[in-house]
């Protein structure tokens, strides 16, 4: 694992950092725990050098620093309810990519989802709950051939979904496509268990 807090690394290398900080939070044998006080010091001096950005949902069980068991200053965490991607979302990660020059980019969503939950069921949320509904939305509706299938499968689709569509709304961006189409910046999306605590990497 990467303990160089200013150390630019690829995307590769990036994804295969995070995939190593995951299994052992799951194996519950974290590596940064004694690390803070001197990487709080390091970072004030020297600024962050973030080697991933990480575009996950609020909810208090899914911790990116976390569950990826990374050091601060190591990843740039952009959260919203449902990991959806409103224009700040997007710009925060444009920032980044573009000005801290992260070549990984993470679209972390989660099971049991409960904005995407709230999205399946419908009904009056006000206009700025119902903003994050309306992101979520089109992931459902594109699924409608798959409405009756058993109530935690739609889920668990409708979930994926909405990762994959927030992935395809970054990648739209017109900054994120300049360094994806440069070969520099790689966005994957991913799912967390809360269960296991596993994330599993989707294709």
């Amino acid at each position: 694992m990467i303990r160089n807090l200013f150390e630019q690394v690829n995307h590769s290398y990036a994804l295969e950092l995070l995939k190593e900080g995951n299994m052992r939070y799951v194996e519950d044998k974290p590596q940064f725990v004694s690390d803070l006080a001197e990487a709080r010091r390091m970072l004030a001096e020297k600024g962050q050098v973030p080697f991933a950005v990480i575009l996950c949902c609020s909810d208090s069980r899914v911790p990116p620093e976390i569950i990826f068991d990374v050091n601060v200053g190591q990843i740039f965490v952009v959260r919203s309810a449902g990991n959806v991607a409103d224009a700040v979302a997007v710009g925060s990660v444009e920032y980044a990519v573009e000005h801290l020059h992260a070549q990984l980019v993470v679209v972390l969503g989660h099971d049991k989802c409960g904005a995407v939950v709230a999205a399946i069921s419908g009904g009056d949320f006000g206009p700025n709950i119902g903003a994050i509904i309306n992101e979520i939305k089109p992931s459902i509706e594109k699924l409608h051939d798959s409405a009756n299938d058993d109530p935690a499968v739609f889920l668990s689709k409708c979930e994926d979904e909405n990762i994959r569509n927030t992935a395809v709304k970054l990648a739209d961006s017109i900054i994120l496509k300049k360094h994806i189409s440069e070969g520099v910046l790689k966005i994957v999306c991913a799912k967390y268990s809360l269960e296991t605590g596993e994330v599993s990497f989707l294709s």
